[in-house]
């Protein structure tokens, strides 16, 4: 894992990201991470290719909160996703995030706790998952 601090964005960072925020919000999100002193951005690379990334904001010197996780679609289920998670895991003993259906299931496998947060937007139904180390 290896921290993302460059300027200008990684056409490949840019597809994660893409994956994990909407299209339009790609360049903020980016943004965020370099000028936030609290944020984050990994990536991880597989034969010097970036094939993840995880953007975490840190809330004290033990929790953060994972911002953002994506995986390129063709290294998708090979636990890609859950070495990223162990990579936090090695500083953080409560790590959080919040998450909608179609992911909550990759936390739960991994050993968060789930709770259901309800509809925060019209018929999308949100998560808080917890994993405490």
């Amino acid at each position: 894992m290896k921290i993302i601090n460059s300027k200008t964005i990684h056409p490949s960072v840019r597809e994660l990201l893409s994956f994990a925020t909407s299209d339009f919000k790609v360049d903020l999100e980016y943004q965020m991470y370099l000028k936030s002193l609290n944020r984050k951005l990994y990536c991880f690379e597989l034969q010097e290719e970036i094939i993840g990334c995880i953007g975490i904001e840190i809330i004290s010197f033990n929790e953060c909160v994972i911002k953002h996780i994506a995986v390129s679609s063709e290294h998708r289920g090979k636990g890609i996703g859950s070495r990223m998670i162990e990579f936090l895991s090695e500083e953080f003993t409560l790590i959080t995030a919040e998450t909608d259906k179609d992911a909550v299931d990759f936390y739960r496998k991994y050993g968060f706790s789930i709770t259901s947060l309800g509809e925060k937007y019209p018929g999308v139904e949100r998560f808080l998952c917890d994993y405490i180390t």
